[in-house]
């Protein structure tokens, strides 16, 4: 077997190259939902608000002239102030089945976070707990949700092979039409709700970028102290609120209130993987003729933001926002499932409770760290 070489990425030809890998990874793989490349580029790029406190490096890896692997190497220094720890992360990680290739890019990331003086590195972080997250372990028999990783089967043992070990496993739980509450949880909630004590709102999607800044004070609040949690910069949230702006159904997002004060967040949004897979990537001529045939294949939602704060969590708003989710997903339908994702394994009250209202736990995906 010839030598392989990892070089860091040089140049848009280069970037070109790293962002067009999972063409060839996931050529034959009819789960994959392929991303838009120009998101991808808007991601990578230094203008992009996540680099205003962050560094990091690019990474391919060539056998016989032809690109068999990539990962990014990151030094995320809001991280390192929020949560006091020498961290660095790996993420956009693609590799043939090949140990040889994987060990010398993870070796590259490993080596260049050493040279920022970093003591350990994590990941999958695309590149940050608030972006795409994890390595699939379980659930490769359907397609991943919007804004959920996917990978092949053999990347776990292949990363594995590599020195990394397992720091904290995410789930996915899936929830068909029919579910059910438990009753002691409805009647509480609906309590709530009849006295006025908890009133719900729904998100205005004409103000989506003030809207995200309550999301943003509610997000800190209520998972502050989670594990891995980072708060996003103004710029990240304005990014953010433009990228989900085309595809937010504002009846989907809704925040609790007691009184006066926003207590907590449901932010729901449909999965347009299915879309994603007719564009192949690109919008180009044919994207809105392919958008408004297709749309009816997207048949099921994600559930991406859950949280009340802390101070509230005793008198049950907790409950109100879980059965108020559910009962959007009776109402819209549109959809005949929701993916309530991620939530980390020793979550066990929020475990429990989605496996009482009959969710099924479908899908694992895993944090890998390593010493630098």
């Amino acid at each position: 077997m010839s030598e392989t070489i990892v070089r860091p990425v040089e140049g848009p030809r280069d970037l070109d190259a790293f962002i067009g890998l999972p063409w060839t990874i996931y050529a034959d793989d009819p789960n994959w939902a392929p991303p838009l490349r120009k998101d991808v580029k808007k991601l990578l790029s230094p203008g992009h608000p996540f680099w205003d406190k962050a560094e990091g490096r690019l990474f391919l890896a060539e056998r016989d002239g032809r690109v068999v692997g990539r990962i990014a190497a990151v030094m995320d220094r809001a991280l390192i102030e929020y949560r006091r720890e020498l961290a660095g992360s790996w993420g956009f990680f693609e590799c043939e089945n090949d140990v040889a290739a994987a060990r010398a890019l993870f070796e590259a990331a490993r080596a260049w976070c050493a040279s920022k003086g970093l003591a350990f590195f994590r990941g999958p972080f695309n590149p940050s707990t608030n972006y795409e997250v994890g390595l699939l372990m379980r659930g490769f028999d359907s397609p991943p949700c919007v804004m959920m990783t996917y990978n092949p089967p053999y990347y776990p043992a292949l990363v594995e092979e590599c020195g990394l070990v397992k720091e904290k496993d995410l789930f996915a739980f899936l929830v068909r039409r029919g579910h059910t509450v438990p009753g002691w949880a409805l009647e509480l909630s609906r309590r709530l709700r009849e006295r006025g004590e908890v009133t719900i709102r729904h998100l205005r999607k004409s103000d989506l970028k003030s809207e995200l800044r309550i999301v943003a004070d509610i997000y800190r609040e209520a998972w502050g102290s989670n594990w891995g949690f980072v708060p996003m910069s103004p710029g990240e949230l304005e990014a953010m609120a433009e990228s989900l702006l085309p595809v937010l159904d504002e009846d989907l997002g809704f925040f609790l209130y007691v009184g006066d004060e926003p207590a907590g967040v449901g932010l729901i949004l449909p999965d347009v993987n299915p879309l994603l897979k007719r564009l192949n990537g690109s919008i180009g001529l044919t994207g809105l003729y392919k958008v408004l045939r297709y749309k009816s294949e997207i048949r099921g939602t994600r559930a991406l933001l859950f949280g009340v704060k802390p101070r509230f969590h005793q008198m049950g708003a907790p409950l109100v926002a879980l059965d108020y989710i559910l009962e959007l997903q009776d109402r819209k339908t549109q959809y005949d499932w929701m993916e309530m994702s991620w939530t980390l394994e020793d979550n066990e009250a929020v475990n429990g409770f989605l496996r009482e209202c009959g969710g099924e736990q479908y899908k694992t995906y895993r944090i890998y760290r390593r010493d630098c």
